[in-house]
């Protein structure tokens, strides 16, 4: 019982700021059912859910990751090679699997720098027990998504601020979870010059491609940001881009939740809340098809050599490089 009380004291009482911003009937369910789970303060798991012999720190943590990442490079292979069904049969498992929610969950409890920081829900900073009674949670997938709670942080070397949406415990480990299926897919996808928000590509592979394009000709570089990137994706577009997914009607009711600012709702037109795990990505996918627009407009171009000749489409395509970075475009172009 002395656990159980500095476990609360700790962790805080989330019931006081659920009630005066959640009354709609959709949250009821979610108050109900994962506030009964997750916080739980007894000693022992819930029987029924959770194998009472399993410990969070006895899990085989290189076993789960080598069994997702299997999953993740079946979805990859059937997306390169335009197997649709095949790799919507991968996702659907991948979305079941019990090893694939064990992941999702330790990354936003454990891996992710904003673990502490608390949505609508007041929950933050799980311990091992609670972690194992919300993965088994995390198997309905029936409740409603939630607002997300809006944090003001200042801009780095600026005075501005800007908005930072923060899903709940439960959207936050779903959304993990639905990103592990949907990274592989659009993986096989993206154009090969994007390097923002893209596993195993970092800032320095960006400042590499840069200079691979402009160190042996001279050229013309414009460095140009996309203002307000996240918070004017239109949701519409974005949807017809990602298709018939099995994530789809999930991706819908994290766009369309709303925010609260103030204890004040507010309803989501366009934008993705930037605080969201899965927020990057869906940024990424907005952006993708960028490149390829560019060039047909480069094509069009009466470009010429110094002869005086018209330039072939061919070394038109080649004369311009667009390198992005997140929402920062980079476009060395050749000098004519």
């Amino acid at each position: 019982m002395n656990k159980a009380k500095t476990l609360k004291r700790k962790l805080g009482n989330p019931k006081p700021f659920l009630e005066c911003v959640l009354h709609s009937e959709e949250t009821s369910e979610l108050r109900t059912r994962f506030l009964s789970v997750a916080w739980d303060t007894s000693d022992t798991p819930n029987q029924a859910s959770v194998n009472p012999n399993l410990k969070w720190k006895d899990i085989n943590w290189k076993k789960v990751e080598k069994y997702v990442f299997k999953l993740q490079k079946l979805i990859y292979r059937a997306s390169m090679s335009g197997e649709i069904r095949k790799m919507r049969k991968y996702q659907r498992l991948l979305k079941k699997s019990y090893y694939a929610r064990l992941l999702a969950f330790r990354r936003v409890t454990q891996d992710n720098q904003g673990r502490k920081t608390a949505g609508v829900d007041g929950i933050k900073n799980l311990p091992p027990m609670q972690r194992l009674n919300l993965v088994d949670l995390l198997r309905s997938r029936y409740l409603k998504a939630s607002p997300t709670r809006r944090v003001w942080i200042p801009k780095p070397g600026k005075d501005e601020k800007r908005p930072l949406g923060i899903p709940t415990m439960y959207d936050r480990a779903l959304q993990a979870l639905v990103k592990l299926g949907m990274e592989p897919e659009w993986e096989a996808r993206f154009e090969p010059n994007s390097y923002g928000f893209r596993p195993g590509r970092s800032t320095q592979d960006a400042i590499g491609a840069i200079y691979a394009s402009i160190h042996l000709k001279p050229k013309y570089v414009l460095d140009a940001d996309i203002s307000k990137c996240f918070d004017q994706i239109n949701h519409d577009k974005l949807l017809g881009k990602i298709g018939k997914s099995p994530y789809r009607r999930l991706i819908k009711q994290w766009l369309k939740s709303g925010v609260f600012d103030n204890n004040q709702f507010l309803k989501s037109v366009e934008g993705t809340p930037q605080g969201g795990v899965i927020s990057p990505l869906l940024a990424n996918i907005a952006l993708h098809g960028m490149e390829e627009r560019l060039m047909e407009f480069v094509e069009k171009l009466p470009f010429r050599y110094p002869s005086g000749k018209i330039m072939g489409k061919r070394d038109r395509r080649n004369s311009l490089n667009l390198i992005r970075y997140e929402s920062r475009l980079c476009h060395p172009t050749r000098r004519h």
